[in-house]
């Protein structure tokens, strides 16, 4: 191989990565598990906690270093798709059916896992955060770290067993929702106070991100809304003709054109205002117009490629990045790991099943919308890879939130089992029994493949 050509070793690490992450997600899901559970893990059994450890030659053939940059570059492309696709499911409309339940238990979900993971963090500081660090970034990035709900993740969840459209999964669902908007909000104020080279500088980021929010949701979503029904009745007008399939193929090629330059685009404005590009997938994604089956169509097309294809090269980079090893035999280190995965677990949990309970739920309907609340996935290392590249947190705090990102998304699964059976033995819940179908063709419950 060439050193100076990357593609043989792209044409070994693409298809490495992208089988070896859909067999992990085949075993997960065989014994319960949403797939981005085995995708998560996959990463990093791939990277020097397992594979690099046992074998380091046969990692080294499989994700050549020379290939890390490539590979690394294409899955933060598919990240931003990701990113794109929650903002365009994120319906935060759907708060205003369900009342002060929804309202409570979203709030109660952020408050109280960010002022544990506050406190955390301040005992943290000394000991994990990178030198160099301010204590107010570190600080407050723990705790919008511990604040995350894995919004695509529930709603995959939810669909496979069936109560996404019971009270319940309702419920869960405008909660994820409010929820995720809040952290990511939260977030971007992170990233502005530690790229800040100035009292000034968080002023103007925060005027400028305002203008960019603005001119996305007045100017670009009616444009993108007007142009979306001229498509649509332009395809429909070919129908009658011969060779419409061909125009209307072409019609939905340039739709999906439009919208991922647009992506891109967005994605290019936010970065250079100082926010992190994925902002910008973010905003872009929740601009669309709703009622475009055009463009619903042209994101359904991004989401089928892109989504299985790309993605896993983001879970094989951070699994690079994940070092179970450093953590070593130093029971400090552990003792932190258990820490984090405690605050985390009560913070979340506990915060939205006392808010639930307080309006109202059942103890068993309480508990069960705090294990969904629990669950963090894909979205939380989302958020501990931002982290990472803006040196708020180091490889050592990383490896630790990530293996709670992976261990509070696979106790989801079997708690809510067995918090909905424990009233029925014979394993069908209440919700089950009377709430409709799972939504097998909900676009929201497949966006991150979990």
């Amino acid at each position: 191989m060439s050193a100076s050509d990357p593609v043989p070793d792209l044409l070994i690490a693409i298809p490495a990565v992208i089988v070896a992450c859909r067999v992990g997600a085949a075993l997960a899901r065989r014994v319960g598990q949403p797939p981005v559970v085995g995708e998560i893990a996959t990463g990093i059994l791939l990277g020097p906690s397992l594979l690099g450890w046992l074998w380091p030659e046969a990692q080294a053939w499989l994700i050549p270093s020379a290939a890390i940059p490539y590979t690394g570059a294409l899955g933060q492309l598919g990240l931003l798709v990701f990113m794109f696709l929650i903002g365009l499911e994120l319906d935060l409309g759907a708060l205003r059916g369900l009342g002060r339940t929804a309202l409570a238990v979203s709030q109660a979900s952020i408050a109280l896992p960010m002022l544990l993971g506050a406190a955390l963090a301040f005992g943290m500081y000394g000991p994990l955060a990178p030198e160099g660090t301010e204590r107010l970034p570190f600080v407050l990035f723990i705790a919008v770290a511990l604040s995350i709900t894995a919004f695509p993740v529930l709603a995959r969840i939810l669909t496979d067993r069936g109560i996404y459209h019971t009270p319940l999964g309702a419920l869960a669902m405008a909660s994820a929702a409010f929820n995720d908007a809040m952290a990511w909000c939260l977030l971007a104020i992170v990233v502005t106070i530690t790229q800040s080279g100035s009292a000034l500088d968080p002023v103007l980021t925060a005027a400028l991100s305002a203008v960019f929010l603005t001119v996305m949701l007045y100017v670009v979503r009616p444009v993108l809304a007007r142009w979306g029904t001229r498509a649509a009745r332009a395809a429909k007008s070919r129908a009658p003709k011969p060779g419409w399939d061909s125009a209307a193929a072409g019609q939905d090629s340039l739709v999906l054109v439009v919208l991922f330059a647009g992506l891109c685009l967005s994605s290019l404005a936010t970065d250079r205002i100082g926010l992190h590009a994925l902002f910008g997938a973010f905003v872009f994604g929740m601009a669309m117009p709703r009622e475009s089956l055009q463009i619903e169509h042209a994101a359904s097309r991004l989401r089928t490629v892109v989504i299985p294809l790309l993605l896993p090269l983001f879970f094989a980079h951070t699994g690079l990045r994940t070092d179970i090893a450093m953590l070593g035999d130093d029971p400090a280190q552990w003792l932190w790991a258990g820490a984090v995965l405690a605050v985390a677990v009560i913070g979340k949990w506990g915060g939205s099943a006392a808010a639930a309970r307080a309006c109202g739920q059942d103890w068993r309907s309480a508990l069960s919308l705090g294990a969904l609340m629990n669950c963090r996935g894909l979205t939380e290392l989302v958020i501990l890879n931002i982290g990472l590249e803006l040196g708020v947190i180091g490889q050592d705090l990383f490896t630790i939130l990530v293996l709670m990102a992976l261990i509070t998304t696979a106790l989801t699964s079997p708690a809510l089992t067995r918090l909905r059976r424990r009233d029925d033995p014979s394993g069908s819940s209440p919700d089950e029994e009377r709430g409709a179908p799972a939504a097998a063709g909900h676009d929201v419950g497949r966006v991150a493949g979990g």
